[in-house]
């Protein structure tokens, strides 16, 4: 790498920890930090990390999670079912479905590499998301609440769980091509948002213009002043700036930028780059992503990372020749992930990353469970998503789609089986449960659902 040069503002590693303080204070932040303190007992709560991956375009659940015996649901039947599974017009597969090592939970023929991680994985089958609108649907998923039109309501679920776990990380939210808000929680708690790993680096490093440390010494003091006076403290606007500049100069003067490096050729990189697939000038990919997410969460610089898992998902038309391959990219990508993870000791522990890590795969929807004229699938009101690693009971399947049209069937949530008196499983549910795994117990988030005590072990 090059030569570090002086950053424009140095704070000390106390002054960015206050500077968050006083961000927090700003927007209701230190009371809301009691709040979600005392909800989730953040004393004793588990040393506990999440990875979301976002899989982008909606996903065909019968090539992937929920596939249905193409013995049963045959053409001749389609009338009576609405269900296609349609392998046989798939040219580039062998099996389907795709039995794992736990008896009863088969996966369609696209799910790639992550079927060996069956024993350690949850899968919920049977979700409602109540819109077919991209936007929609998305937003849905990563708030728990439905959009008023396209614009979503509340914060996103990953703000809320890094509300509750990174007071003391440098990046408590940590978000690649995945939509973020934040409108109630701790300031700390938005995410960084960036695009490609350059987008990080460049927060991370120090910028181009470079002053001596006696000037930026001086210039620190000046705004420090400025900051006291009594007319900045009166306006939110101008503190937060203020409090965001320390934040900012807070993360350059930590040398976190050297972590990911990841064109660097150093071994270690090198290492990195083919452990997850990707070369040293594709550090937008999806690999390079999920990379960086590993990194940011076994480094401790954050407790919640999200990334774009797989795209070309919305095929309306090539079903048959573009969706499958697509799709396993991602399920290969998030297995590639457990396994890092899986290898890499626990803070000097017997266990390891993935034992702290809970990894959780969505889409915004699913597709129609018949082609349509142009041999594509279209968008579908019923969903599932997976949820793997720490925290979760491994080996289980929590409810069903029916075999008429797949739709969504009610659940008993103490043992995650159909129950036509049980409950419709939404995002909120998820989500709720989520919060239970690190002992948030109250519905902090107003989402009005229930935990699914069967997802966690």
């Amino acid at each position: 790498m090059a030569k570090r040069r002086t950053s424009l503002i140095r704070p000390s590693r106390r002054a960015f920890m206050g500077s968050m303080g006083a961000s927090l204070s700003l927007f209701g932040g230190l009371g809301g930090l009691s709040r979600y303190a005392m909800a989730s007992n953040l004393a004793t709560a588990p040393d506990q990390h999440f990875i979301f991956c976002y899989f982008s375009g909606g996903w065909d659940l019968l090539l992937g999670l929920d596939p249905k015996d193409p013995g049963i649901f045959t053409p001749d039947r389609n009338g009576d079912t609405f269900i296609e599974p349609a392998y046989d017009l798939l040219t580039d597969v062998s099996q389907f479905p795709i039995n794992s090592a736990v008896p009863g939970m088969d996966f369609g023929p696209y799910f790639g590499g992550l079927v060996d991680w069956a024993p350690r994985m949850a899968v919920v089958r049977g979700m409602s998301m109540d819109t077919l609108t991209h936007e929609a649907g998305r937003r849905r998923f990563l708030t728990g609440k439905p959009p008023a039109g396209l614009q979503a309501r509340g914060s996103a679920g990953t703000a809320v769980l890094a509300g509750c776990l990174g007071f003391d990380s440098p990046v408590a939210n940590l978000s690649a091509r995945v939509e973020s808000y934040n409108v109630d929680q701790p300031l700390y708690a938005s995410a960084l948002q960036v695009n490609s790993i350059e987008d990080l680096l460049a927060v991370l490093s120090p910028g181009e213009a470079a002053l001596s440390a006696d000037v930026s010494d001086r210039v620190a003091a000046l705004l420090d002043e400025f900051a006291a006076c009594e007319t900045t403290a009166a306006s939110p606007l101008l503190a937060n700036g203020l409090s965001q500049r320390l934040a900012a100069a807070g993360l350059v003067d930590q040398g976190l930028d050297a972590l990911f490096d990841f064109a660097s050729s150093d071994a270690d990189m090198v290492s990195l780059r083919d452990r997850y697939g990707f070369a040293s000038n594709a550090l937008s990919s999806n690999e390079a992503l999920a990379a960086m997410a590993a990194t940011a969460i076994t480094s401790g610089i954050t407790r919640v990372a999200s990334f774009r898992a797989a795209t070309n998902l919305d095929t309306h038309d090539n079903w048959a020749t573009d969706h499958g391959p697509a799709l396993q990219s991602g399920f290969d990508l998030v297995a590639t992930l457990a396994a890092d993870l899986d290898s890499r000791p626990y803070k000097n522990t017997s266990g390891t990353w993935l034992d702290h890590t809970t990894i959780v795969g969505f889409s915004e929807f699913s597709r129609t469970p018949l082609l349509n004229t142009r041999g594509g699938r279209d968008h579908a009101l019923m969903n599932a998503c997976f949820l793997l690693g720490g925290g979760i009971r491994g080996g289980t399947v929590i409810g069903a789609s029916s075999d008429v049209g797949m739709s969504p069937q009610a659940v008993n949530l103490a043992t995650g089986l159909v129950d036509p008196g049980g409950t419709i499983l939404k995002p909120e549910h998820i989500w709720r449960t989520l919060l239970h795994s690190i002992g948030v117990e109250d519905d902090v988030n107003d989402l009005r659902a229930e935990m699914i005590p069967a997802l966690l072990a």
